[in-house]
């Protein structure tokens, strides 16, 4: 099965909605890294990923017709060439409103997991796949400074907007609701409200029992502390 859609936009640009947006309308599964962290084999084909292995894309997405959110977002340029049918959304917000949410929630979890967390594989394996996939290889490992990750946002827009041809492309933010996106994909309207998943205040929650473990390192032990991280970083 080859991927149909090819989300483009960062992380904390909607993408869990329009992860739900997407099943909604039939485009099952729509993989997001809220499937790699449960998947022994996602999270050991993105670590590999992230590492500068050649990846086999029909085996990482195999099962799935559509992908959005980090990391599959970061190799965006990758993934429209090997599937050249695939339309692509670039989901999108105001870069402070996004940079503030990202400082808030999936960058302090991912990139401040503790050295004493790291004993524990899986969790390494986290650690280092998001450092390699995202903060580095996207943010050159510079997302503290804004003005940085400002030009890597801006840039990276322009950079989808000027290769995808305009016909395979929809920039996109999710308060536009079902209209933009169905008659793009050709798909009748539902009629139900637009999906609105994972705000912040929501995410705070989950960072709060990151910062909990944090400072009480041994308490929870090796499986919840990884359990932990992973819900907080894949529910973006």
């Amino acid at each position: 099965m080859a991927l149909k859609i090819i989300g483009a936009g960062f992380g904390r640009t909607g993408t869990l909605s329009m992860k739900a947006a997407l099943e909604k309308l039939g485009y099952a599964k729509c993989h997001h890294m809220m499937e790699v962290f449960p998947s022994d084999f996602q999270l050991d084909s993105w670590h590999a990923i992230g590492k500068g292995e050649t990846p086999d894309w029909d085996a990482v997405f195999y099962g799935f017709q559509a992908s959005v959110d980090f990391p599959s977002s970061a190799y965006w340029r990758e993934l429209s060439q090997h599937y050249p049918d695939a339309k692509v959304i670039l989901t999108t917000r105001s870069f402070d409103s996004w940079y503030e949410s990202v400082r808030e929630t999936i960058y302090p979890v991912s990139a401040g997991i503790p050295r004493w967390m790291t004993l524990i594989p899986k969790v390494r394996k986290i650690k280092e796949m998001t450092r390699n996939a995202i903060w580095e290889r996207v943010f050159d490992g510079r997302f503290e400074d804004k003005e940085h990750a400002r030009k890597v946002f801006e840039q990276h827009e322009a950079d989808v907007k000027a290769t995808i041809p305009a016909d395979r492309l929809l920039v996109f933010h999710p308060k536009e609701g079902w209209e933009p996106l169905c008659t793009f994909l050709g798909e009748p309207v539902p009629d139900k409200p637009f999906p609105n998943v994972n705000d912040r205040a929501d995410f705070r929650k989950r960072v709060a029992a990151f910062t909990w473990l944090n400072r009480a390192p041994w308490i929870l032990g090796a499986l919840v502390a990884a359990g932990v991280i992973a819900a907080a970083l894949a529910f973006q």
